[in-house]
């Protein structure tokens, strides 16, 4: 297996697995930790992780299908910084736990450079 799929299913599945796991089966402690930051009500907080869950379901699809989009790849390091700003502002604790941000984000970013670098490349 060549060097972009690798990074195409590693950040496809982390989006997958993030959509899934923590939002939508089961809302993780910290996601209902970072809606309830928002000032939301608990039928709104509910509301935007359900849905942020759905969001990031269908980016992991788009991406594993897509990633050969400058687009895709772009939209992905800016959601990935996006959403470690959301941690960094709301939540600053969470980013020196264990399984954080920085340590998920920071190494998605990375292959999702990797991935800009062979598509440009190939032109």
């Amino acid at each position: 297996m060549s060097s972009d799929q690798i990074a195409r299913y590693i950040i496809g599945f982390s989006w997958l697995y993030h959509g899934i796991f923590p939002k939508l089966l089961h809302i993780a402690p910290l996601e209902k930790a970072m809606t309830a930051s928002l000032g939301f009500s608990d039928e709104i907080s509910y509301f935007i992780t359900k849905a942020a869950g759905i969001g990031e379901l269908i980016f992991g699809l788009i991406f594993i299908i897509f990633y050969k989009k400058r687009t895709v790849v772009m939209l992905n390091i800016a959601g990935l910084i996006g959403l470690l700003f959301f941690v960094a502002v709301l939540q600053p604790q969470l980013l020196v736990g264990a399984f954080n941000p920085v340590t998920t984000n920071i190494p998605l970013i990375g292959l999702s450079f990797i991935l800009l670098g062979k598509l440009q490349t190939r032109q």
